[in-house]
């Protein structure tokens, strides 16, 4: 988004008659999709073949190593995504010390979500208490309390 060659080349590209208009996401989507469709067929081809034929055992092998790289590619894009989440995070994050790195490559970030918290230290006649947001954000390996900037 910040090179604006990049853009204006990826913008020409894209509207060539070859790309058939399809955008750069497509064509990066574009082999994950063909894996699970090969699975299907090689699925499918397992149903026809003969039990305990040397066909069902390439076939059985084709399979396995399809589902392994299947596997191994939402393994990936899991990753990637969590890595996405912790730079947006960083991003977002101000600390008041930068003692604790908050991008590592073995953090993932498991659950988030915003909390109330309950200020009971004025007590007032009428018990009124005050409350403000308080946003949890659990990793594999901390717990993070952050309040929205004042």
């Amino acid at each position: 988004n910040g090179n604006a060659g990049f853009q204006q080349v990826l913008e020409r590209l894209e509207s060539d008659p070859v790309c058939q208009r399809l955008s750069l996401k497509s064509f990066l989507i574009l082999p994950f999709q063909r894996i699970t469709r090969l699975k299907l067929l090689v699925q499918n081809i397992l149903k026809r073949t003969p039990p305990e034929s040397e066909e069902e055992v390439q076939a059985t092998q084709a399979y396995d190593a399809l589902e392994k790289l299947i596997k191994d590619c939402n393994e990936n894009v899991q990753r990637m995504k969590s890595t996405e989440e912790l730079i947006y995070l960083s991003q977002k994050i101000e600390f008041e010390c930068k003692i604790f790195p908050l991008i590592s490559q073995s953090r993932r970030l498991v659950k988030r979500g915003e909390l109330t918290e309950l200020d009971f230290t004025n007590p007032s006649p009428k018990w009124k208490v005050t409350t403000r947001p308080i946003y949890l954000h659990l990793f594999n390996d901390c717990l993070l309390l952050s309040r929205p900037k004042e």
